[in-house]
């Protein structure tokens, strides 16, 4: 009987939650709030992603203790009574970091940094105070999950801008980037610019995968599954990156305190086209293999929509733009929706099972068309005049089927 309510409780009772050992790490007149997960071989500083960490993080963290490898998660939100925001990681004194990276490898364990997301910021701030002060020590290597390298998603028409830090930054490097993802994407762009200031960069491509697949809430089964594969992938470069000579590694200062990024999400809505007005080319196959040109559709109001079924905003955002092309359907407007490199059979499951839409599906099966038009985030949409001009953009979804946007169709319509 004792044993049949033992088992009911268990049944009752949430799984144990993951946690390490509470410290606070003294790092100069800092103290860091750290949750350390102890074990007996190298040592990984981990800093936290803008959401900060959650038990998805302790999960691996255990995990790589019993792989031997000794995690501490820093909680420098907590140590600074900052918010959980994105712009409180450039908040973060890089001193401080320094102290911090000091710290966790004081004691002569062999050190490695992880961050993800935009807390690749702290880390390259921090490694980089860190080198600074000790050019004639090797620097700690780091691991870049899914890294951020930029200040923000730029306004329509306007150059990305990459973090000064990633210019200044000449570690070894192993970057585990899922490929579905803007920033996969973006790689080409930057490998240059972090070969360019010294550093050897190793890059694992993870398919089928999006950002923050390791905690999404809405993760598939394949993302759930190589969740629990990520912390064979973490360990296996932190042993090729403890192959590599150890060296040091002078760097150039900063010009600048790191630029911060606004708090809160950016209002969503078209925005005026700030760039050359001429588009680029555009030349694609249908899901039935007729090519569309953007040419062929002069004297038409043309919206153009770059989006992957793997983007939940591109998803929501698909019926609006339906309903936006049912309003106009007398009307010379077109609405090409050009998907980012997805395999045919998967855009024509999700158009049967997910989203119902009929206008053109074209496809940009190696991406050139996305790196040609310079999208930087998915959705991106470019809305261009009869004459052929890009009038208005956006990065990010919106409901299209509403007053405000039919009366800009209309605009465009009558000039």
């Amino acid at each position: 009987m004792k044993r049949l309510l033992l088992l009911a409780c268990l049944l009752l009772t949430p799984l144990a939650l993951v946690a390490g050992e509470p410290r606070s790490v003294a790092a100069g007149e800092a103290d860091f709030e750290t949750e350390v997960f102890p074990a007996d071989g190298p040592r990984l500083l981990w800093f936290p992603p803008a959401p900060g960490f959650g038990d998805a993080q302790r999960r691996i963290a255990a995990a790589l203790a019993q792989r031997g490898i000794e995690v501490w998660l820093v909680d420098v939100f907590a140590s600074y009574f900052l918010p959980t925001v994105p712009s409180s990681l450039a908040r973060i004194p890089a001193g401080d970091l320094a102290n911090l990276i000091e710290a966790a490898g004081g004691d002569g364990r062999r050190l490695f940094l992880l961050g993800s997301g935009r807390g690749s910021l702290p880390l390259l701030r921090g490694v980089h105070a860190w080198q600074r002060r000790h050019p004639d020590r090797p620097p700690p290597p780091a691991l870049l999950l899914s890294p951020q390298f930029y200040v923000e998603t730029p306004d329509p028409g306007q150059p990305p801008e990459i973090l000064p830090v990633v210019r200044r930054t000449n570690l070894p490097l192993f970057i585990l980037q899922p490929k579905k993802s803007p920033w996969y994407w973006k790689l080409p762009q930057i490998l240059p610019v972090l070969e360019a200031a010294g550093s050897e960069v190793y890059v694992q491509i993870l398919p089928g995968l999006r950002d923050r697949f390791h905690f999404r809430p809405d993760a598939s089964a394949a993302e759930q599954a190589a969740a629990k594969r990520l912390p064979g992938w973490i360990a296996r470069a932190v042993r090729l990156l403890g192959r590599l000579p150890a060296r040091a590694r002078p760097v150039r200062a900063l010009d600048a305190a790191p630029p911060v990024p606004p708090e809160g999400k950016k209002e969503r809505h078209l925005r005026p086209w700030q760039g050359d007005p001429t588009p680029p080319a555009l030349a694609l196959p249908d899901l039935d293999g007729r090519i569309h040109r953007l040419a062929d559709y002069h004297g038409r109001v043309v919206l153009v929509n770059f989006w992957a079924s793997w983007c939940p905003p591109c998803v929501h955002e698909m019926p609006s733009m339906q309903g936006l092309a049912d309003a106009f359907a007398d009307r010379p407007v077109t609405i090409l929706a050009v998907n980012m490199a997805e395999d045919e059979a998967t855009i024509r499951r999700f158009l049967r099972e997910k989203v119902q839409v009929r206008f053109p599906i074209l496809l940009d099966r190696d991406g050139a068309a996305l790196k040609r038009w310079q999208v930087f985030a998915f959705p991106t949409s470019y809305l261009l005049d009869k004459q052929g001009r890009i009038r208005y953009a956006l990065f990010g979804a919106i409901d299209w089927d509403t007053p405000e946007v039919r009366r800009l169709v209309e605009t465009l319509l009558v000039e």
